[in-house]
């Protein structure tokens, strides 16, 4: 696994950051709009936000006044590859695994 994705991981991990990431991927909306719906502060929302753009998960885009936030898709897609292919090593594993041990019978 590619280690940028480090960072992807050790963001996602924390709940609320994922509950905002999974938000911004129905629509964007600013820090404000966004503690609006959750329970901590807007600070707080900022602080994740932050992490979330230095890991590559989120965008932003300064509109009049406000800046609004977006999940990007492309680091999704990325990350998700990268899941997928931790899985299919798995598989591939346990396959191995199944045949030697049905060879052993």
């Amino acid at each position: 696994m590619p280690t940028d994705l480090h960072p992807v991981f050790a963001a996602l991990a924390d709940d609320t950051r994922w509950r905002i990431l999974q938000r911004l991927g129905r629509s964007p909306d600013s820090a404000s709009g966004l503690a609006a719906e959750f329970t901590v502060s807007r600070q707080a929302i900022a602080k994740h936000l932050t992490v979330l753009e230095r890991c590559g998960l989120v965008t932003s885009e300064r509109v009049g006044r406000e800046i609004r936030f977006s999940a990007a898709g492309s680091r999704l897609s990325a990350v998700g590859r990268a899941i997928d292919a931790v899985g299919a090593g798995w598989e591939r594993r346990l396959s191995a695994i199944k045949e030697a041990a049905e060879r052993d019978q």
